[in-house]
């Protein structure tokens, strides 16, 4: 049985869209789950999620557990055999301080993402509203559109 990761984002930050973007085009597996926080239907589908934090530090569910923060990275990137990529913030001695500056960025990247989409054009701007539905029995997503623009379409409601 495959195992998914269920990564609840801010799809109105260009930054963490576009990881969500470059982690969706690396999932060969289809093992991760986009939930846009900004969805309509979020709240209605994952009461368990909080709103406000969640958007305070990034939220992920896997194996009926609720990881945060790096941790939720690690696991993406794990599963979408790129564990390596980010396998040093996990180590012992930079885990704490690596944590420590998510926390901060996580805490500005709303000024800080726009900033730098505004200014260089780093990241991805999508509409918040833009969702595509999957259906876990036949693992496709049910709109055509999200079929064809898979590794395009980042704000994924509940599948």
């Amino acid at each position: 049985m495959t195992q998914i990761l269920t990564i609840f984002y801010d799809g109105q930050c260009p930054l963490c869209s576009l990881e969500m973007s470059k982690l969706i085009k690396n999932d060969k597996n289809n093992v991760i789950r986009l939930v846009d926080l900004h969805s309509p239907s979020f709240p209605k589908h994952y009461p368990n999620i909080n709103f406000d934090k969640a958007m305070k530090i990034l939220h992920g569910e896997f194996n009926g557990k609720i990881l945060l923060g790096l941790d939720v990275t690690h696991r993406a990137w794990t599963l979408v055999g790129k564990g390596w990529w980010v396998a040093p913030l996990q180590f012992p001695l930079l885990k704490q301080f690596s944590h420590m500056c998510y926390r901060i960025v996580a805490k500005y990247r709303q000024p800080l993402s726009h900033f730098l989409y505004n200014t260089l054009g780093v990241g991805v701007k999508t509409p918040s509203t833009m969702t595509c539905s999957y259906d876990s029995e036949t693992r496709q997503y049910k709109d055509e559109a999200c079929r064809n623009e898979k590794s395009k379409s980042i704000n994924n409601d509940k599948h």
